[in-house]
């Protein structure tokens, strides 16, 4: 988890940014909860957009009941295709209903979708004249107990690669079932991380507003800078909240979005910081710490990008409390890092320390 340093000179005035930017980021942030769960909230969302549109089909590869499936099935039996074990015939399938004038929902782990069946997602769904379509990947990044044949810990990066394709990492439940309609709503192919079983809500639905390719900001400080997506947006809160305990105001901005990418956001925040610290539940290597450089850099900004993620490594096996401690993917070792880097301290067990120069 080496840092990425993009020191070219520049700043605000090379940006362009101005402080209207970051005003309006501010004046729409969304309203956060604190406490609340959901069960199987995909569930409730893909049976409500099954409901009020005729052209949805749901595809799976054998993975209904894990996928939270069940409810469509049940009540659209006629609207859902079983394919068995066969992830590849899956994609190709779900290109077929594109082209042909419906919306294919084609729901698996994420690994499945992407290493096994990556040549028919990009063929199948993004060439031609092929209309809107749908990937919904469960199992993201280190989110399953299993080891590196479920961890998708690579999918963003390879889908931000196929032309076309729209990536998206949605934070909790609420922001789920709204990615789900936008996603419905995008006329081509969309690939979308998917939570499953008790998921946490993070974002107030009733006031809540998704839009692809527009990231939000969460929390606004002077101190720094720190960017997530996905559940990766869900520590960074937790290291906010740490580093506020130890005096520090940082700034959170969360971008669900990975492609296409919010650069306006990410350019007025990073326009007034020297570090940006990058927050995912995915590979360091290709997903949101590569595209927030990629945006940095293109401008000429001088800006170090610290990424924080799943290290050029497979990750262990475990419960995903478990694997956050082995990765240093905590609040605590995440604030204990950015406060490292920021000088003058380290992380200790349990906790955060100030260290004595010598």
């Amino acid at each position: 988890m080496s840092s990425l340093s993009c020191m070219t000179g520049g700043g605000a005035e090379r940006s362009g940014v101005r402080q209207t930017d970051i005003d309006a980021l501010v004046a729409r942030m969304p309203t956060m909860t604190t406490g609340i769960t959901r069960q199987a909230p995909f569930g409730e969302s893909l049976l409500a957009l099954g409901r009020a549109r005729d052209d949805v089909v749901v595809l799976s590869a054998d993975l209904s009941k894990y996928t939270d499936l069940t409810p469509f099935r049940a009540e659209f039996p006629e609207r859902f295709v079983q394919v068995g074990m066969a992830e590849q015939n899956m994609f190709g399938i779900a290109g077929g209903l594109a082209k042909s004038g419906f919306l294919p929902i084609a729901v698996t782990y994420g690994v499945f979708a992407t290493r096994r069946a990556f040549d028919q997602v990009a063929m199948a769904l993004a060439t031609g004249k092929t209309g809107p379509a749908i990937v919904v990947a469960f199992l993201p990044g280190i989110t399953t107990p299993f080891r590196a044949t479920h961890q998708a810990t690579e999918d963003l990066a390879l889908m931000r690669e196929i032309p076309r394709m729209v990536v998206l990492d949605p934070a909790d439940s609420t922001e789920q079932d709204a990615a789900l309609a936008a996603a419905a709503r995008h006329d081509g192919p969309v690939y979308m991380r998917g939570l499953r079983g008790l998921v946490e809500q993070i974002f107030d639905p009733t006031d809540f507003e998704f839009r692809i390719g527009q990231a939000n900001l969460l929390r606004h400080g002077p101190d720094g800078l720190i960017v997530g997506t996905g559940l990766g947006t869900s520590w960074a809160l937790d290291a906010q909240n740490e580093l506020a305990r130890q005096g520090m105001s940082y700034s959170v901005l969360h971008v669900p979005t990975l492609k296409p990418i919010d650069s306006g956001a990410i350019l007025a925040m990073a326009s007034r910081h020297r570090t940006i610290f990058t927050v995912e539940n995915h590979s360091t290597i290709g997903g949101l710490a590569s595209a927030v450089s990629e945006v940095v850099t293109s401008e000429g900004l001088g800006v170090r990008v610290v990424p924080m993620g799943v290290p050029d490594a497979w990750a262990p096996a475990g419960s995903i409390d478990f694997v956050r401690s082995e990765l240093d993917l905590t609040g605590v070792a995440i604030a204990g890092r950015i406060m490292n880097i920021a000088g003058g301290v380290e992380s200790i067990s349990g906790g955060i320390k100030n260290v004595v120069s010598s």
